[in-house]
């Protein structure tokens, strides 16, 4: 006799439900063996720079960083028409579980947001493992960062009003750039939005081992992602927090985060600590979890009801971030 001793997940919301099922190209799980295909595919279909630019209505450039310490980076930057001079920005973080993508994966989240308020978007070209391991990406996602700051009049953006952006593995990033920025006294960002963050590599929280062959980005998917990057580290002591935030001891002095993430998602349990942890320590934080959301579901689901409440919610938080500072008021 054999005992299954997978634990049960919360429901699925049914509308998310529906159109998973009807997702057929989109994997539950990820092995080590899947990744080279994946990567293949994820290229193949990845936008034009040109078609990027038409579907959203912004100017797309792409800006050669170089590096006397690592290989050089590219940074892609959308300006929307109504982007002005000082205006604040969106520092984008793609995600794809550090082993795929590039700096166009993920843009059709964030640029609404670029035209909708007027902002630039940058996002950044990080490396990817296994070929280029921890901490490299972490690394270059705090590059690209200092890089912005620096060249805030060459880009037009006001370097006090940049708004770190990322999704799944991007806000892991997100979150680990906010640390190094804070850590090494660097460009202290105005917001940090981390959907649905990747953050915790120990696989020790009942979420993490929740989905097994079900969902989207199960317990094995993240396994993979995390043993490509850190290799036989993972799980141990040798992980900084960069890499992996949910092993930050020390949550304070970071820049006011909105985390969200679904109640059916393997990055639950971190999601929620990462939250409570920054409160826990004087910080500013807003946290949702969608009753019956897996992972990337507002990307398979856009017109589901809770996936328009996410990010309805997301851009409410945006706005109150990206609202300009009011003068001080002096007494006469």
């Amino acid at each position: 006799m054999t005992t299954d001793l997978s634990p049960v997940h919360p429901p699925f919301d049914p509308e998310l439900a529906a159109a998973l099922a009807a997702a057929e190209d989109v994997p539950t799980t990820v092995t080590p063996e899947m990744l080279a295909a994946l990567r293949e595919d994820t290229a193949a279909t990845a936008p034009s720079f040109t078609a990027i630019a038409e579907a959203h209505r912004v100017d797309v450039r792409t800006v050669t960083v170089a590096r006397s310490d690592a290989p050089d980076m590219r940074l892609l930057v959308a300006t929307p028409p109504l982007s002005r001079p000082g205006s604040p920005a969106l520092y984008w973080i793609h995600g794809g579980g550090v082993v795929l993508g590039d700096f166009r994966f993920g843009l059709d989240l964030v640029l609404p947001w670029a035209v909708e308020f007027g902002v630039p978007v940058v996002s950044v070209d990080y490396r990817l493992a296994p070929a280029d391991p921890d901490p490299a990406a972490v690394e270059d996602c705090y590059a690209g960062l200092v890089w912005v700051a620096g060249h805030a009049a060459e880009l037009g953006v006001d370097p006090s009003r940049l708004v770190l952006a990322g999704h799944s593995a991007g806000a892991g990033l997100a979150a680990g750039t906010a640390l190094l920025a804070r850590d090494r006294h660097g460009p202290r960002a105005a917001g940090q939005l981390l959907l649905c963050p990747m953050l915790d590599d120990r696989e020790h929280t009942p979420a993490s081992r929740q989905l097994d062959g079900v969902g989207v980005w199960d317990r094995t998917a993240n396994r993979t992602a995390w043993d490509a990057r850190l290799g036989g580290r993972r799980g141990g002591p040798a992980v900084e927090p960069y890499s992996a935030p949910a092993r930050a001891t020390d949550l304070s002095g970071l820049p006011p985060a909105f985390v969200d993430v679904g109640s059916v998602d393997t990055f639950r349990d971190e999601a929620v600590d990462y939250a409570t942890r920054i409160w826990q320590a004087g910080g500013a934080a807003e946290l949702h979890v969608w009753p019956g959301a897996y992972h990337c579901f507002e990307i398979l689901a856009p017109t589901a009801a809770v996936s328009v409440a996410a990010v309805d919610r997301r851009t409410d938080w945006l706005r109150r971030v990206l609202r300009p500072p009011r003068p001080s008021s002096r007494p006469t």
